[in-house]
């Protein structure tokens, strides 16, 4: 009994790699920062690859190099992604569902690299039709989140992000910020929301590994004092 008693509790507020050193609210800004560079890199990359192929359409005096095209996209996206991922471990807490499926970043970079080839395919894989690409990415993508995710709250969040970042991207193009060429669903590509989705799970499950592993940084400062 005594030896219960004597275990350490880990604290309910897990904080980052340098906890023992900052706040809660330190470690939360440290991980957004992160996540948003992530979020960069990734807009840059996609954003190249789409542009390549001639999938979206840029006014002609923006574009000269990867850098001044669309410079607010990858802002944008890297604002999205810090958010994804501090909302993906946030509400795992709240829901009191702790995500344990396949917690190791070897397991994240597969899930990285799964969403990019999704996005790539997406630009260079010719379909019979547009029908015949949103039903493969759509297969493909629910594929991603069931091989690296599996929670109900990860699939509900990108349901509501794809839908919520479909809807923003509808606003842009009717706006004229930019196109899509061979647009079949209002505005955009019939397999835009699927693209989102897999973002969302890849962010999310980027987002609760930074966070897992400050966890496992506190659990060993515990055990240690």
């Amino acid at each position: 009994m005594a030896e219960n008693d004597a275990t350490p509790t880990l604290p309910k507020k897990c904080g980052p790699y340098i906890s023992s050193v900052t706040s809660h609210g330190m470690n939360l800004v440290i991980r957004g920062v992160v996540l948003f560079f992530i979020g960069v890199f990734l807009a840059l990359v996609l954003n190249l690859l789409q542009i390549q192929r001639n999938v979206t359409l840029f006014p002609p005096d923006v574009i000269t190099s990867i850098f001044s095209s669309a410079w607010w996209v990858p802002p944008c996206c890297g604002t999205a992604s810090a958010v994804i991922g501090l909302l993906y471990p946030c509400m795992d807490r709240h829901l009191g569902e702790p995500h344990k499926f396949k917690r190791e970043w070897s397991s994240v970079m597969r899930c990285v690299a799964v969403f990019v080839g999704i996005n790539h395919a997406s630009a260079k894989v010719d379909f019979a039709n547009n029908i015949q690409l949103s039903l493969t990415l759509a297969a493909l993508s629910i594929g991603l989140w069931w091989t690296f995710d599996r929670s109900r709250s990860g699939f509900g969040l990108g349901i509501g992000i794809a839908f919520l970042a479909t809807l923003v991207s509808q606003l842009l193009v009717y706006n004229g910020v930019y196109q899509y060429t061979s647009p079949d669903f209002l505005y955009v590509r019939s397999w835009l929301p699927c693209i989102f989705f897999a973002g969302g799970i890849t962010m999310g499950n980027i987002g609760r590994q930074l966070a897992m592993y400050e966890c496992k940084v506190i659990a060993e400062k515990s055990h240690e004092d």
